[in-house]
């Protein structure tokens, strides 16, 4: 409708924004690091999955092919421990938390292209470590372990800003078999009563870092457009990340542009298991609607912590009831025009703001994916929408705030674009009818306490009378 700009993001290892050039021409690869299933997901994790989520979502509106992969880390160290401290099989644990996390994205109408499970993916990653061997960028330990060593790549470290080697320090239990206390872990031997694989090196399974290597090059290629994860991954997770794999292939950059989602905080400090404060994803789903979490995640930068407080849950729900009620009403009113074609000099206006909201929507997105900005537009379109479209409906200017606002909630997902009368029906909009004519006709008499009555009452069904003057419009909202 309206001209694009280039879409820019942020990239965390140039530590700017830089315009987004696919690999392969129309198609954005996007690898972001999933759960590792061994407990409930928690809210803090939703708010990358919504992020993503929506990025993929703004790409495809923009005309791209986006394949989006989400491993499941489904053996680490600390499946292996809490299998330990429960006395179960590992595989149980995994089955049960994973179970968790598609029931969460699921809610939350998330769609993963391919969820990829380190398990599966073994053979790949021994091969993976062999050609590391061959190439010189790592060495077997006398336990059959084996370690990348950093100092063969040289260029580590930048994408943490974390220069100074005495800040490279990792996995400090295995200090005593590796040459330098920053090499980290390819492959674990393993431990008495450990779940292991046969490699030549012997038994053992595979590191944490070398996992997400194996599988994001196996369905993205030996390059890609997008990593993600957030910024508690950005060292040591996503810094050894792109050494092994620069080092594997060859090439830089191995990653054209990296994000980070910035984490999500109670007061001061970070949601965490150690510090008992997580909110799990699955009650917080039960308290509020998906659509209510994905605007509260997506209300503030994607780089930026997000505070949790009931408070700014609740304001998300209130802007989700206003999306709902506004979709509702442009519906009514669409259905319902009588001559509604000719425009005069204000409808004109009106419409110039429309277009204003579309091209500052974009622009938002495009740069950096600026959802709060974005939301600001759409804020901006509501206020058209109650404050003139409501009381003056004009074909074009209603079918173009439907479309704005249906561009906007593809993008976030706060709710299904579908009429909500469709059960009501005929019956209900006469009845409703009716009874603001009756209304109409109390407040001409003066009897302002039995119309009060009336729209108090509907309210509790979730029916809105808005008066202007002795005219009155109703839309459908949350009961309550």
């Amino acid at each position: 409708m309206y001209g694009q700009p280039e879409i820019r993001l942020y990239d965390t290892l140039t530590k700017s924004e830089k315009t987004l050039q696919p690999i392969e021409p129309d198609t954005v690869k996007i690898y972001v690091c999933g759960p590792t299933v061994y407990d409930y997901s928690h809210i803090g994790h939703g708010r990358t999955y919504v992020v993503y989520d929506s990025l993929k979502r703004y790409l495809s509106l923009r005309g791209y092919n986006v394949v989006h992969v989400v491993n499941i880390t489904d053996i680490d160290d600390k499946i292996i421990r809490r299998a330990q401290e429960e006395n179960r099989d590992w595989r149980s644990i995994v089955d049960e938390y994973t179970r968790d996390y598609f029931e969460a994205i699921e809610k939350l109408g998330i769609r993963v292209d391919h969820h990829p499970r380190v398990s599966d993916h073994i053979g790949e990653i021994i091969e993976f470590i062999e050609r590391l061997i061959d190439r010189g960028y790592a060495y077997i330990a006398p336990s059959g372990s084996v370690y990348f060593e950093v100092d063969k790549y040289e260029d580590y470290g930048r994408l943490s800003g974390r220069l100074d080697k005495e800040y490279w320090s990792q996995e400090a239990e295995f200090l005593g078999e590796k040459k330098k206390p920053y090499d980290f872990a390819l492959w674990k031997a393993a431990k008495p009563g450990e779940p292991y694989w046969e490699s030549p090196w012997g038994r053992g399974r595979p590191g944490w870092h070398i996992e997400c290597s194996v599988m994001s090059s196996r369905y993205l290629g030996g390059r890609f457009d997008i990593h993600g994860g957030g910024t508690d991954l950005i060292f040591p997770h996503h810094e050894n990340e792109r050494a092994q794999s620069e080092a594997f292939f060859g090439v830089k950059p191995w990653v054209s542009i990296w994000m980070h989602t910035g984490m999500l905080t109670v007061g001061v400090d970070k949601m965490s298991k150690s510090l008992k404060n997580i909110v799990p994803l699955r009650d917080a789903l039960k308290k509020y609607q998906p659509g209510v979490l994905r605007l509260w995640y997506l209300h503030v930068h994607y780089r930026k912590p997000l505070n949790y407080t009931e408070e700014s849950i609740e304001q998300a729900e209130k802007l989700y009831n206003r999306l709902v009620s506004a979709h509702d009403l442009l519906l009514k009113l669409q259905r319902e025009m009588q001559n509604p074609h000719y425009l005069n000099n204000e409808d004109l206006k009106i419409l110039n703001e429309l277009k204003q909201v579309y091209v500052d929507f974009h622009k938002a997105l495009s740069e950096d994916f600026n959802t709060p900005e974005a939301l600001a537009a759409v804020n901006k379109l509501l206020g058209i929408v109650y404050r003139d479209i409501q009381y003056n409906p004009k074909y074009m200017l209603v079918s173009q705030a439907l479309r704005i606002l249906g561009t906007a909630n593809y993008v976030f997902g706060a709710f299904e674009e579908k009429p909500v009368y469709t059960e009501a029906g005929e019956e209900l909009e006469k009845i409703l009818g009716l009874l603001i004519e009756v209304r109409k006709e109390l407040r001409k008499r003066g009897m302002y306490d039995i119309a009060d009555t009336i729209r108090s009452e509907l309210l509790k069904y979730g029916i809105q009378l808005m008066d202007r003057g002795l005219e009155t419009t109703w839309i459908r909202i949350k009961k309550q």
